[in-house]
C-alpha cells in the first residue's frame, strides 16, 4: 500500500480539527475540501475568483505531494451559489478542461465562514 504521508499548509486549523490538507498513500493523493482562502487567510471575490483560488491551493498541495493536475481523477465541488454553476465550471475547466476528471458540483446551505462560497476536494493517482 505504501507509506502514509501527510501534507500540511501550516494552518492553525489542521492540528486543531485533526486533518491534513492532503494525504498521500502509495501513488494516490487525497486533497481535503479546499476553499478559496488566500495566503493571508482572507476569502474574497465571487464564485469564479474563489474557485480559481481554491484550485490554486489544490495544485499547491498536489505539488507538495509529488503530483500534478493531470494526475487528478476526481473532484467534488461544493457551493453555496449553485445558480452560479457556470462561473464555477469555467474556472474548473481552465485547470481541468483537457484532463477531464470525474466530478460533481453540489449545492450546499453554508460553509464554516459565510464569506466562503466554494469548497473543492480532489483525488489524484500518480501514474507509475
Amino acid at each position: 500500500m505504501g507509506a502514509r504521508e501527510l501534507i500540511s499548509t501550516g494552518s492553525k486549523w489542521e492540528p486543531l480539527i485533526g486533518y491534513s490538507r492532503a494525504v498521500k498513500v502509495g501513488n494516490q493523493v487525497f486533497v481535503s475540501g479546499t476553499t478559496g482562502t488566500g495566503a493571508d487567510g482572507s476569502v474574497t471575490g465571487g464564485v469564479y475568483e474563489q474557485t480559481k483560488q481554491a484550485l490554486a491551493n489544490i495544485v499547491s498541495a498536489l505539488v507538495k505531494a509529488g503530483a500534478k493536475p493531470e494526475h487528478v481523477v476526481r473532484t467534488r465541488v461544493f457551493t453555496t451559489k449553485i445558480a452560479e454553476w457556470e462561473a464555477i465550471g469555467r474556472a474548473h475547466g481552465e485547470v481541468f478542461g483537457m484532463i477531464r476528471p470525474a466530478t460533481a458540483m453540489i449545492g450546499v446551505a453554508g460553509m464554516v465562514d459565510p464569506a466562503m462560497l466554494v469548497e473543492i476536494e480532489a483525488h489524484a493517482v500518480i501514474a507509475e
